[in-house]
């Protein structure tokens, strides 16, 4: 096994009103002039201005961006590029789920790098200029906040772009479960899956290491044991603390291994279908298990061992740990993309082109069975329903 480079942020601030401390985080650090980036949904919740009186409280002079979109585009991040560079920003804080998160990543190395996010696209790997990025998850899925990585859309091709690097990493993270007290049962469910899916595909990845292993073998166990309380009542506070920390450590793991072929998948279908990252992620997770667990069953069987299950051999385990997510699947009602209402004849017309896109996004690569583009587009078929 080749050396595995480690990336982490600096400073990491765990547990229930950790957002209050933000100010003091900030300010130890070195920074005064923070952009908060964030979306409509959380000022108007009230969670924006919570960190803005932390931050001015502990003496900085904060400007804030609130217009992230879901799944950003490279043309939604001009207005934010323009709030970083006005206010002479020496630091970005991104606020809420992968998107908010995402935006502040790219802004960061935009602000200081210039150019375009086609510049930062994989295989490129940046590891600088960019301003320092704290990063506050508001649910508790995308591990962004530990994560080397920014993911925007080409708004001229619908192109979902990979952006890797130490750039992209936060310097530091203020991981407070409190605030995914109010996420709905579907996001819980889909932002659940998507942290399960980081932890098992970096797992059983062609560039796992020791140091992703034992991060990734954690989230899986606290994911399989808090899922679904958490999905049945969301004001399960031991569990969305659970359920938050388990995202982190599969951020973790993933940044300092890598995602693999569901991922490779699921980015086209954000792309081309607007379905959320943690939902497309979902749809796609036991079909591409199945294609994958031959080629790794003992990988596979750790994995189901964290998972709670036991069985007489590698080969079993696995296979059984497929027949576990496709009923946890079935249990938090993950729909088909055809109950999602995805139209059929588009989504086979697009099928050859995202099979394309997931190949060239490099994350295929690491699975460990390697398909080719027909495979892949056998694999959406399949998933169709």
């Amino acid at each position: 096994m080749t050396a595995a480079q480690i990336g982490l942020p600096r400073r990491l601030a765990v547990g229930g009103g950790a957002l209050a401390d933000s100010g003091r985080l900030v300010t130890d650090l070195g920074f005064s002039r923070p952009v908060v980036v964030t979306d409509a949904f959380l000022s108007a919740q009230g969670t924006v201005a919570r960190l803005v009186a932390a931050l001015t409280g502990a003496g900085c002079e904060v400007s804030v961006f609130d217009g992230t979109v879901p799944d950003p585009t490279t043309d939604s991040l001009g207005p934010g590029l323009a709030v970083v560079r006005a206010h002479g920003a020496d630091c970005v804080i991104g606020l809420g789920g992968g998107s908010p998160l995402d935006t502040a990543k790219a802004l960061a190395v935009l602000a200081a790098g210039g150019g375009s996010m086609r510049d930062y696209k994989a295989p490129t790997v940046t590891v600088g200029p960019a301003l320092p990025v704290i990063a506050i998850p508001t649910t508790a899925g995308s591990g962004s906040e530990a994560t080397q990585f920014s993911i925007i859309t080409d708004s001229a091709t619908d192109e979902k772009m990979l952006c890797p690097g130490p750039a992209f990493l936060p310097v530091a993270a203020v991981v407070d479960y409190e605030l995914t007290l109010s996420m709905p049962a579907r996001l819980t469910a889909d932002t659940g899956v998507d942290a399960l899916t980081h932890a098992i595909e970096a797992y059983v990845s062609r560039r796992a290491n020791p140091f992703a292993d034992g991060f990734a073998l954690t989230a899986i166990s606290t994911i399989a044991e808090n899922i679904r309380a958490v999905y049945a009542d969301g004001a399960d506070r031991p569990a969305r603390e659970a359920m938050m920390l388990a995202a982190t450590q599969a951020g973790v793991a993933f940044s300092n291994s890598s995602v693999a072929l569901v991922h490779g998948m699921s980015r086209p279908i954000g792309a081309h279908f607007h379905v959320a990252h943690g939902l497309s992620n979902a749809m796609l997770l036991p079909a591409v298990m199945r294609f994958s667990v031959g080629a790794a069953p003992s990988r596979y069987a750790d994995c189901a061992r964290a998972y709670g299950l036991s069985g007489d051999s590698d080969e079993a385990l696995a296979q059984a740990l497929v027949g576990a997510i496709e009923q946890l699947c079935a249990d938090l009602a993950v729909p088909t993309p055809r109950a999602y209402g995805i139209d059929k004849a588009r989504w086979d017309e697009l099928a050859p082109l995202m099979a394309e896109q997931a190949l060239a996004s490099g994350s295929p690569g690491n699975n460990p069975r390697v398909p080719d583009a027909a495979e892949i587009v056998a694999l959406y078929d399949e998933v169709y329903g």
